[in-house]
């Protein structure tokens, strides 16, 4: 099959827009290393669109959360990667949560199986210049000598941070006894968290040994890699401070414990990993301690002294370009037009908003391909604040990973003071008129 566009990386983003692409009727090379040999050190499958840190897209609620709002605009533009998250959804509150390994097997199904795509497993280690279009999407573990090529391109070194992925419990190793099923403060129609609760006494300790714990050692040239506060291991979280940890991914307030009434003085929690419900991860415990540390440390928790790990948790340093200052507002390279880029590569960060940018730089490349004009979308919506964000909305000397959310959109003109809630909402309805006048356009 003679292609039209070629992309390269089949994760999130290069997967979606593959697929806006293909059913425009658009003839894509998909080209992935995985399966052709090689492997990156935080994938452990061959499938498309593997997810290699949580299982969880966030908040599916579009009326109040800013990433809700995006899942809303990527399903009205026929998004591949919302279809799957529906179809292997799993119990998680107000989140849109799926089982992993029946997700990505949607995705690639679905890919391989189009007469518009071609799926080559194969590594690329020099940006084709054949003058086809191509879309660069290979994520934050890009291959080093692809990643050599893209600096030569741009004439600018990357940005790098490190990710870290949490650990996954067998769900019958857990302590019912001691642990409870509840959603925080009870949203949702059922309980979805595993809590496990821990005391005065047992959080010290626990934060204590956390910060004890043999780490694993940096590479020389990882040493100064910054983290992103996004995804920051459970034990970095912990040398900020005592308090740190339970204020964040350790909270207790609005769980009640029902063997004493009381909202825990904190609390670990576990979210549903497969759909059999067999498979648990432990919710903001991305870590960098040693596997035998994991275990020792991770079974002091109350109801996990038993606990059988099915994966445990590891490090990995994820890259990102300059993104306000290399490229346009369709995502172009500016020194080289025909090359796009996608996804985390370009300095967003979460699987949603890996996603949403895969889609619209498909749907830009549609629209060059097809004699179109197809402007970006506009601020005042998720996807185009996203955009903004990443095309030059930000600081480039301080630019960073970024999620969507409501700081990204241009401020709301109200009259007087307004509650946060209220302002959420005004953020969402005036995002969804401006989403429907700008998908008119095609």
């Amino acid at each position: 099959m003679q292609h039209q566009v070629h992309i390269i990386g089949g994760g999130l983003a290069g997967s979606e827009a593959a697929w806006q692409l293909a059913e425009a009727g658009i003839r894509v090379k998909l080209s992935e290393m995985r399966g052709g040999g090689h492997m990156t050190p935080a994938h452990e499958t061959d499938a498309l669109a593997e997810l290699v840190c949580s299982n969880s897209f966030r908040s599916d609620d579009a009326e109040r959360n800013a990433v809700g709002l995006l899942h809303q605009e990527m399903r009205d533009l026929n998004s591949l990667i919302m279809q799957a998250a529906t179809a292997t959804r799993l119990p998680a509150g107000s989140a849109l949560a799926v089982a992993r390994e029946d997700f990505a097997n949607y995705v690639t199904q679905a890919l391989s199986n189009h007469p518009n795509i071609e799926v080559v497993r194969e590594r690329v280690d020099d940006i084709p210049d054949d003058g086809v279009p191509v879309i660069i999407a290979t994520g934050p573990l890009t291959a080093d000598g692809l990643a050599a090529s893209i600096a030569r391109r741009t004439g600018s070194d990357a940005l790098a941070f490190f990710d870290a992925i949490a650990p996954i419990v067998y769900r019958d190793s857990i302590n019912m006894d001691i642990c409870w099923l509840q959603s925080r403060w009870d949203k949702g129609e059922t309980k979805d968290y595993i809590n496990c609760p821990m005391s005065k006494d047992e959080y010290i300790a626990f934060h204590a040994a956390m910060i004890a714990g043999e780490k694993t050692e940096f590479k020389e040239w990882e040493k100064d890699t910054p983290y992103f506060d996004g995804c920051m291991p459970i034990e970095v979280m912990a040398e900020r401070g005592l308090d740190t940890p339970r204020y964040g991914p350790m909270k207790g307030v609005g769980l009640d414990d029902p063997r004493t009434g009381r909202w825990p003085y904190a609390v670990v929690q576990l979210r549903q990993d497969n759909a059999l419900g067999t498979l648990w991860n432990i919710v903001g415990f991305q870590t960098k301690l040693k596997h035998a540390e994991q275990v020792r440390i991770f079974r002091t928790i109350p109801g996990l002294e038993n606990a059988e790990f099915a994966r445990l948790g590891g490090l990995h340093r994820n890259s990102f370009i300059r993104s306000p200052i290399l490229l346009d507002e369709t995502l172009r390279l500016k020194s080289a037009p025909h090359i796009r880029f996608a996804g985390q590569i370009t300095g967003c960060e979460g699987y949603v908003e890996s996603t949403a940018i895969g889609l619209i730089a498909g749907r830009f490349a549609l629209a060059e391909l097809t004699g179109k004009t197809l402007p970006p979308p506009p601020q005042e919506t998720a996807l185009g604040a996203l955009l903004h964000h990443i095309t030059g909305g930000a600081e480039a000397d301080s630019y960073q990973p970024m999620n969507v959310n409501f700081g990204l959109f241009p401020p709301l003109e109200l009259q007087g003071r307004s509650k946060k809630a209220d302002r959420k909402l005004l953020y969402s309805s005036r995002g969804r008129e401006a989403f429907k006048a700008w998908s008119l356009l095609f």
